[in-house]
């Protein structure tokens, strides 16, 4: 079964930065889009960066110039950086695999506040 297990959340001040990581298993991870996805509470689900298994990442407007997206495929890990942290950045962060069984694991929550 697909399994992804985000990891690295945490409290911040607004500035500060965040390394997540989602470690894949379950399937052969080289060869998916890998992209992390947020929620904060009372809005929807959004995407935030994805990856395709060629190196070529896309971002949403509001984090651009400020997250990175990339992945390690010889560890089955994909990472999200996050740099300049702001309040509105505070939600739970999700990994996500574009394989047919999907489903969302438990995330990590970032909360950036002072």
């Amino acid at each position: 079964q697909v399994q992804l297990v985000e990891s690295g959340g945490g409290l911040v001040q607004p500035g500060g930065s965040l390394r997540l990581s989602c470690a894949a298993s379950g399937f052969t991870f080289r060869n998916y889009y890998m992209s992390w996805y947020r929620q904060a509470p009372g809005k929807e689900r959004e995407l935030v960066a994805g990856i395709s298994r060629g190196g070529t990442t896309n971002y949403a407007d509001s984090v651009k110039g400020r997250f990175t997206i990339s992945r390690d495929n010889a560890k089955n890990t994909v990472y999200l950086q996050m740099n300049s942290l702001k309040p509105e950045d505070t939600a739970v962060y999700n990994c996500h695999a574009r394989v047919l069984n999907f489903e969302w694991g438990q995330g990590t929550q970032v909360t950036v506040s002072s």
